[in-house]
């Protein structure tokens, strides 16, 4: 008798097997010692395209909207079915007595076991593994302490929740407003609103006038003390004359010692931000290099929104430090502060991204840059966070020249602290002696102009924190989710809305922007309040948790995405001259008679312009050469408006002659075919 693995990913079901002494290799899985373990290769299963329900779906309709359906499908892709196959045999094999999910231990991976377990029709009993560590003690006592796969009914429903929330929306969204503006337009129940905030931040960089301020500064004897600021340059100029040749009163002159905290650890978007600042890496690649980190077990689970370990790896704190210091070729702290990184109150689903104690021992040359340095952020995070705090002292002066008031700050360091292990700031400090009524000779008066700065573009740094905090000003202050999306899935966002057109990134001064594109912009215009609200999204991530926690029951979730997407459909017109803002890259030739869109001409044939169609009328199809014809413009155009189109002169092979026929187009909305009607005239 077996028990049977499943885990995510080939790789982590091979590290998984070593451990259990599964050696023997068979077709799509591991075999041994009482074990079988095999793995999905991603989404092996998910929800059904919108013509498996009906045919007619395979056309983009608006008279078919709303697409609701009320038993939802799986299918499995066609790339992926071998491996499928192989999974339900084993899951069916009658020898397989228990089944353990080492899917990743998140909403993903439970989503991903679940699929292929209910699609394959097993009702076998389930265990889940959930660790974070893919180093052999993680995994070793990760089987010792499987847990009921009931436990995280809750988190396959919220799984489940979301992904049904995504197809509703962005099935009925996409059609609807591809066809009513005759062209492919990407609608997301996520993607939505975070182009929402990109729009509407350049928005706010449009609208921006700059306004120009002066500052008059003095010098005094070391000492730089610089004036508010004055909005007319005349002003500022009769300032800074009558303060030459004077003196400035030292008022009030203050020591202060401060202190700052280290930072927390890394959670998986502080992260990606770190690397987009100091890299210039995209939210993407940073995850990209943290999993192929986690699977090589140099870091553990990448996708956290905690910050701080649990109260239960205190001890083993110092042995992450020491390989944490050999990542960076760094002293260790002398003294490892290490209850103040654990906080188990603090720690939801997994634990903040640290390094290993494998990666002490490893070789990172042998890694790529990329997984190199995102390990040495990870290692250096993990260093600031057990050190004592920063201390500083902070001087503060305020000076009165000519009836104004002038003020100049300094910094004295005390004791780096975690600043060993980051930049120091810059300050300078202030010259000893200062005390209040002392009077300092004005050596030099300048006055410096500036200009207000507009709102910056969003960065992938920025932008991650804009959609961490959508929202959460109004939220309950228990929120577990706030937002938009999660730390999971904000990366894919981000690169879907590039690869669908609707933003780009742009390079200046090292610094790549996230900027919409005309596309983008139009898409926002058009878009309702419902589907673009950074704060609608928010709140359904909070259901999505709630759903998770069993306080909401699915079913009520989806009633809400549901009604949505019903009053979107009933609701919805046009905007008034939006032809101004979707104009068609190249000349429409007709409609598509699937989903409405336009269709072109290219140089082999007449494409429709929506890329999920797939509608084609080939030039050169063998119908037409059969006749020594070819599809020419006029004909594709006749055929598209009315579906028919008159031919003269085709060429009959049996009799070598030739004859006139009207050529009828149909399409079933996967195949496109032909058929001849001749006049009986």
């Amino acid at each position: 008798m077996y028990q049977l693995v499943i885990a995510e990913k080939p790789s982590v079901a091979m590290s998984i097997a070593k451990v259990l002494g599964a050696t023997a290799r068979k077709e799509g899985h591991m075999e041994g010692a009482g074990w079988r373990v095999s793995w999905c290769v991603g989404h092996l299963a998910g929800l059904a395209d919108a013509d498996s329900y009906d045919p007619k779906y395979a056309k983009w309709r608006y008279d078919d909207l709303p697409i609701l359906p009320s038993d939802w499908k799986m299918s499995v892709g066609r790339d992926k079915k071998k491996q499928f196959d192989i999974l339900k045999k084993l899951l069916c094999a009658p020898d397989v007595t228990e089944v353990v999910n080492a899917c990743d231990a998140g909403r993903e991976g439970e989503l991903i076991f679940r699929n292929v377990y209910e699609l394959a029709g097993c009702k076998k009993p389930m265990k889940r593994l959930w660790i974070s560590s893919m180093e052999d003690s993680a995994i070793r006592e990760g089987f010792e302490n499987l847990r009921p796969g009931a436990d995280y009914d809750g988190l396959h429903q919220a799984a489940l929740c979301r992904a049904k929330a995504d197809w509703l929306v962005g099935i009925n969204a996409t059609r609807l407003f591809s066809v009513l503006y005759n062209r492919t337009l990407n609608i997301g129940r996520v993607m939505s609103p975070t182009l929402a905030l990109i729009v509407q931040r350049e928005a706010e960089i449009a609208a921006f006038t700059p306004e120009p301020f002066y500052t008059v500064e003095l010098d005094c004897g070391g000492m730089t003390a610089a004036g508010e600021r004055i909005s007319i340059k005349k002003d500022a100029s009769a300032l800074a004359a009558s303060c030459e040749g004077s003196v400035a009163a030292i008022q009030t002159a203050e020591r202060r010692e401060r202190s700052e905290k280290p930072p927390a650890l890394y959670d998986l978007t502080t992260l990606q931000r770190e690397a987009n600042r100091a890299l210039g890496y995209t939210a993407q690649q940073t995850l990209d290099y943290l999993q192929a980190l986690y699977e090589k077990k140099l870091c553990t689970y990448p996708r956290t929104d905690s910050r701080f370990l649990t109260d239960d790896m205190e001890s083993a704190v110092p042995a992450l430090v020491s390989a944490a210091a050999a990542v960076c070729g760094l002293d260790a702290p002398g003294e490892v502060l290490a209850s103040q990184v654990c906080n188990s109150g603090k720690v939801t689903d997994h634990h903040a991204v640290v390094p290993t104690k494998s990666a002490a021992a490893a070789d990172l040359s042998a890694l790529p840059l990329g997984e190199r340095e995102v390990l040495r952020l990870v290692s250096l995070a993990l260093l600031r966070a057990v050190c004592p705090p920063y201390r500083y002292a902070k001087t503060a002066v305020v000076v009165e020249c000519a009836g104004h008031s002038f003020s100049a700050k300094g910094k004295f360091l005390l004791d780096a602290g975690w600043r060993t292990y980051s930049e120091l700031p810059q300050d300078a400090a202030l010259p000893d002696g200062l005390m209040e009524g002392l009077e300092l000779p004005v050596e030099t008066v300048r006055v410096k102009t500036g200009k207000t700065a507009p709102p910056k573009h969003f960065t992938e740094d920025s932008i991650l924190a804009s959609m961490e905090n959508a929202g959460a000003g109004d939220m309950p202050d228990d929120a577990e989710r706030k937002g938009i999306g999660t730390p999971a899935t904000r990366a894919g966002i981000l690169e879907k809305l590039v690869s669908s057109g609707l933003v780009e990134r742009k390079k200046a001064k090292k610094i790549t922007s996230l900027l919409p594109t005309q596309a983008g912009n139009s898409l926002v215009t058009v878009l309702p309040e419902a589907l673009q609200s950074p704060l609608l999204t928010a709140e359904w991530e909070q259901r999505l948790g709630e759903v998770e926690r069993r306080t909401l029951t699915p079913e009520d979730f989806m009633d809400g995405i549901a009604a949505l997407v019903r009053n979107l459909v009933r609701d919805y017109q046009p905007v008034p001259g939006w032809e101004v803002l979707f104009p068609p890259d190249r000349e429409a030739v007709g409609p598509c008679p699937r989903c409405g869109g336009a269709v072109t001409e290219s140089k082999k044939g007449f494409f429709c312009e929506n890329r999920d169609c797939r509608f084609v009328l080939w030039k050169d199809s063998k119908f037409f050469s059969a006749k020594k014809k070819r599809l020419t413009k006029s004909a594709a155009a006749s055929l598209l408006k009315a579906g028919r189109v008159k031919l003269t002169g085709c060429w009959s092979e049996k009799t070598g002659k030739t004859y006139d026929a009207t050529v009828i187009l149909e399409d079933d909305g996967a195949r496109t075919n032909y058929k001849l009607e001749f006049s009986h005239e």
